[in-house]
């Protein structure tokens, strides 16, 4: 009794250890599927640009499958500022398909290499209807799952400067007042030290015509 006992405890243990084995291998195999069929899209937090000029919208992507010009999708959406929906910009596969209607009719255009991991796309003369957040979504089957890069937009009438380029210009100012104040002192410099020069030049023409009058 006391041996099947033991021999029914051990085949419980045994059976217990297969599971959190299978098990664990399981999760790994999911978990290693998903970071293989990962793909990473990477664009800048926020651009700004100048209302009326153009602008490029960076957007490059990393793949652990093959890239190639009929394997990779990219579409560009736009959702405005306080809105919900999203509008489409712009697709692309194989060749550009540019929007023939709506707000980025003859705005946008290709700016990318697909061999190069390069998806970005160019707007032409922004309005200030374009200030939102773009979207870029890149799809290299069977790569397909990943998160989206957002570009929030924002279109400013003029450029604004940055703390650098208020720093430089401090520094430029102050540096010019300063070659201002040594210039004012060396010219006075001069003029005095020629004003003594030319009074001692003057000084012995003056005694030697005095000389002939004195008893």
């Amino acid at each position: 009794c006391f041996n099947l006992q033991s021999a029914s405890v051990l085949i419980t243990a045994a059976d217990s250890v297969i599971q959190i084995y299978i098990l664990s291998h399981l999760v790994f195999f999911i978990t290693g599927m998903r970071h293989v069929s990962g793909i990473d899209i990477y664009t800048p937090g926020e651009v700004k640009v100048v209302n009326g000029t153009n602008v490029k919208l960076k957007c490059t992507f990393t793949s652990n499958h093959p890239v190639t010009p009929q394997s990779v999708t990219v579409s560009w959406n736009f959702r405005p500022i306080n809105s919900a929906s999203d509008e489409s910009v712009f697709y692309y596969h194989e060749v550009a398909y540019p929007p023939v209607d709506g707000r980025f009719k003859d705005h946008a255009v290709w700016s990318g290499d697909i061999m190069r991991r390069d998806a970005s796309i160019t707007l032409h003369e922004v309005p200030p209807t374009f200030n939102g957040t773009f979207i870029c979504q890149v799809r290299n089957r069977p790569d397909v799952h990943g998160s989206n890069g957002e570009i929030v937009l924002k279109v400013v009438n003029k450029v604004s400067l940055s703390e650098i380029g208020v720093l430089a210009l401090a520094v430029g100012g102050a540096c010019g007042v300063i070659l201002i104040l040594l210039g004012i002192f060396v010219a006075v410099r001069y003029y005095r030290r020629r004003h003594i020069e030319n009074d001692i030049e003057l000084h012995p023409q003056e005694r030697e015509w005095k000389d002939p009058t004195v008893w």
